[in-house]
């Protein structure tokens, strides 16, 4: 019994680790193509400042919430924060080392206990997938230029 959830967790590990290896060799290819990577670039802009976010139930809808409070947004912040450094032919480590950063100091640093660290980590990564689905969504309704 402990041997089988030794494999699936093992198993487990693997695919996560196949899946990002074929996302970075994706995104490798989409970084060292100059116009894939400036529609893209333009598409986040008009979703995030134009307000293709704010459709009924996304937590990120500008009207429901404070200019404060939306600037104080992790999520928000760190997907700026990368959109900042996305130019063409960048080194997918440079991205990585943003994200790494932002998480250094937003989730880890103040973390005060193990529990703590768990609460901050699991809101952001709901928060985080949230917002990407978001993106994902308002970028394939509104037949933007970089959908598909």
């Amino acid at each position: 019994s402990s041997s089988l959830t030794e494999v699936a967790m093992f198993i487990g590990r693997l695919r996560r680790k196949t899946d990002l290896s074929n996302i970075v060799k994706t995104v490798r290819t989409i970084l060292n193509n100059n116009s894939v990577v400036t529609v893209l670039l333009s598409d986040l802009h008009a979703v995030i400042n134009q307000g293709f976010l704010d459709v009924p139930g996304n937590l990120f809808q500008k009207k429901f919430r404070s200019p404060e409070e939306m600037e104080n947004s992790l999520e928000l912040k760190c997907l700026n924060d990368i959109m900042s450094l996305l130019v063409p032919s960048i080194d997918i480590q440079i991205l990585l080392n943003c994200v790494s950063s932002n998480l250094q100091a937003f989730i880890i640093q103040p973390s005060r206990s193990k529990e703590e660290f768990w609460k901050l980590a699991s809101d952001f990564q709901l928060r985080w997938n949230f917002l990407l689905s978001s993106v994902s969504k308002a970028i394939s309704f509104n037949y933007a230029d970089s959908f598909g």
